[in-house]
């Protein structure tokens, strides 16, 4: 159903694919907008490797939020910072694509814990992260996607 990799030999471990969805902070969340058209956003994620879902917080209305309602069908994209070969300049960066299906959850309770584990990305204030949450909590919601399939590969900027 999903496209291999054309250039197997930039092709990244499963392993590393996990790790870039664990370290970066913020990726591409793609949806099936308005009249056909693709929706895409920034969005700041959490991976749970216990699941292996990701997590997003976001609020209970907008475009977003209707496009996922009509379909779940999603594709995220994370790249890394990327790296140079001393000497050379093109930046060599890793991307991952997960496509899969987003559940739209809005227990306050899995909020608050996942929203707390997502903020840990960010800062370890836990006070202002609690703050936060009380403050947001009741219009917020937390997107679950649950891969169906991901891919990964390095490339080289020339």
């Amino acid at each position: 159903m999903f496209r291999e990799l054309t250039r197997k030999n930039k092709q990244l471990s499963a392993e590393d694919c996990i790790h870039i969805l664990e370290e970066e902070k913020r990726g591409v969340l793609s949806v099936n907008g308005d009249d056909g058209y693709p929706y895409g956003m920034p969005m700041n994620h959490w991976y749970n490797k216990e699941d292996g879902k990701i997590y997003f917080h976001c609020g209970n209305v907008g475009h977003r939020l209707d496009a996922l309602k009509r379909d779940g069908r999603v594709s995220f994209c994370v790249y890394d910072q990327g790296y140079r070969v001393l000497g050379k300049w093109p930046l060599h960066i890793k991307s991952v694509i997960v496509f899969g299906r987003i559940e739209i959850l809005n227990e306050p309770s899995a909020i608050a814990d996942i929203t707390m584990k997502l903020s840990h990305k960010f800062t370890q204030d836990d006070a202002y992260i609690r703050a936060e949450i009380e403050q947001h909590v009741h219009r917020t919601l937390l997107l679950a996607l649950t891969p169906e399939h991901i891919c990964g590969k390095l490339v080289e900027e020339s």
